[in-house]
């Protein structure tokens, strides 16, 4: 693992954003896994302004996100649809078509997950997945669990998750309970992984990632037997390490 840390959000912010559009310079048709939340708020702030400046082209790019809430109308404001127009897709020539969500609205939830395998395979598959982390050690919506789910999937949403996204919404009973998330192995297959992490509160699920044991009760640990992990950490994520 490659493993990096700054003093600040901006300055990871800057890193991440150079990082991604650092692949879409090398390979105009790259496929993107992206995040949502606040951690990479400040890394597409970072890709925006690239575009703007005409240092990167996303014209022949496919984005796939990690995940998404079910039963939350895209047009609400923390559906993840939302967040990824406000905060990057409205502000960069990514194509539409080329952008895919999971549909947390679909009539047949698993057979919407098994599409949207289908749909990554047939790109190609992810060159780069951005990922956050957790303070339980969930990446995308794969909780602490007894073990690791593979593919994209149903998922019930753990009260410490619940907490952290309440922020989010006006109080935590507005938090949706299930989301979709890509699985395990579906991360896996990116051939690169950058992840960001900030705060304190992020520092265990980090130390556990970095040299903890392999376990689906941390499901971020798994990203050691990945051959390309890039870590972005501030201070306090870093702490103990």
């Amino acid at each position: 693992m490659n493993i990096l840390t700054f003093d600040t959000e901006e300055q990871i912010g800057i890193a991440a954003g150079y990082y991604m559009c650092g692949q879409v310079l090398q390979k105009p048709n790259s496929v993107l896994g992206l995040a949502t939340g606040s951690t990479p708020v400040r890394a597409y702030k970072h890709m925006i302004e690239l575009y703007n400046k005409g240092a990167v082209d996303f014209s022949q790019v496919t984005t796939f996100n990690l995940d998404e809430y079910v039963h939350l109308d895209v047009k609400d404001k923390n559906s993840y649809h939302s967040f990824m127009h406000e905060n990057l897709f409205d502000y960069i020539n990514i194509p539409e078509e080329n952008i895919n969500f999971l549909d947390g609205n679909a009539k047949d939830l698993e057979s919407e997950c098994k599409e949207y395998e289908k749909k990554i395979r047939k790109s190609g598959g992810i060159d780069i997945q951005l990922l956050g982390i957790g303070s339980n050690g969930h990446i995308a919506f794969n909780e602490p669990a007894d073990s690791f789910q593979r593919w994209s999937h149903i998922v019930e949403l753990k009260e410490s998750t619940i907490k952290d996204n309440s922020r989010f919404f006006n109080s935590i009973e507005e938090v949706p309970t299930r989301a979709l998330t890509m699985g395990i192995g579906s991360i896996m297959q990116a051939k690169r992984i950058l992840i960001i992490a900030i705060g304190e509160q992020k520092a265990k699920a980090i130390k556990q990632l970095i040299d903890g044991n392999v376990t689906p009760q941390c499901p971020a640990s798994v990203l050691q037997f990945h051959t390309d992990v890039t870590l972005m950490l501030d201070n306090g994520a870093a702490s103990l390490l």
